[in-house]
C-alpha cells in the first residue's frame, strides 16, 4: 500500500512540474549589475543602443516572453565602462559627438529558452545570441563579432517558472558582461585597431610644440 501511494505521490509531482513548465511566463528583468573592476584603456569608444535594443522584448516561444532591454543596456554600460576610458552612449549613430572612438553597435540575434520538461534536467536554461557592429567614427567597418551567451538555474524547484527563467536570463546577462571583458580585446581585428589608435595618438602628441622650449 505505501509502494503504491509513494508511486502515486511521484507521478502527481512529475505532472505538476511538467505542467507549470508548459504554464505561461511573462518576464521583466530587473535589478543592477556590479561595476567591472578592469582597468580600461585609453581609448574612446561611442556605444549606440538604438530603440530596437534598449527596448528589446525577446519571445522565444509561444509561452515566453522576457523584457531583456533595460537590463541589457545596464549591464553592457559597465562592461564597457571596463574597456574604454572615454566612453558615450547614445541612441543613434547620428548623436556621437567625439572623434577618434569605436563606434559599437549591438544587437541580438535569438534568444532560446529550455525547461525541464524539454531538456530533461532540473534546470531552466537561457541562450542569447548578440551580435556587436565595430566600426570607425567614418563609418568603416572593423568588425562584426558574434558574442552567445548562456545561463541557467541552479535548480529548477527552488522558484517558479518565471522567477526560475528570470534566474537564467541574469545570469546569462552576466556570462554575455564576463566574455565581453575578457575577450573583446582579443579578437583580432580590434587588436589591430588599438594597435593603430595608439600609433596615431602617439604621432599627435609628437606633432604638438613642446612647451618647456616655449619662452614666456
Amino acid at each position: 500500500m505505501l509502494t503504491i501511494t509513494m508511486k502515486s505521490f511521484a507521478a502527481l509531482f512529475v505532472l505538476s512540474i511538467l505542467g507549470g513548465c508548459s504554464s505561461s511566463a511573462s518576464v521583466q528583468l530587473t535589478g543592477d549589475f556590479p561595476k567591472v573592476l578592469a582597468k580600461p584603456k585609453p581609448l574612446s569608444a561611442a556605444v549606440v543602443f538604438e530603440p530596437s535594443f534598449a527596448t528589446y522584448i525577446a519571445q522565444p516561444n509561444a509561452k515566453t516572453v522576457i523584457d531583456m532591454g533595460a537590463a541589457q543596456v545596464r549591464l553592457l554600460r559597465n562592461a564597457f565602462a571596463g574597456l574604454f576610458g572615454r566612453l558615450e552612449f547614445v541612441g543613434s549613430r547620428e548623436e556621437i559627438t567625439i572623434d577618434n572612438a569605436m563606434v559599437i553597435i549591438p544587437s541580438v540575434r535569438e534568444v532560446q529558452v529550455s525547461t525541464p520538461s524539454e531538456n530533461y534536467q532540473n534546470v531552466f536554461e537561457v541562450w542569447i545570441k548578440y551580435n556587436l557592429d565595430l566600426e570607425s567614427t567614418a563609418g568603416e567597418s572593423i568588425d562584426s563579432w558574434f558574442m552567445p551567451a548562456y545561463g541557467k538555474t541552479p535548480d529548477a524547484f527552488m522558484a517558479s517558472k518565471s522567477d526560475a527563467i528570470e534566474q537564467a536570463a541574469i545570469s546569462a546577462l552576466r556570462d554575455a558582461g564576463a566574455k565581453l571583458i575578457l575577450d573583446f580585446y582579443r579578437i583580432p581585428s580590434v587588436h589591430n585597431w588599438v594597435i593603430e589608435e595608439q600609433e596615431r595618438a602617439r604621432q599627435a602628441s609628437l606633432q604638438q610644440p613642446d612647451k618647456s622650449e616655449v619662452s614666456p
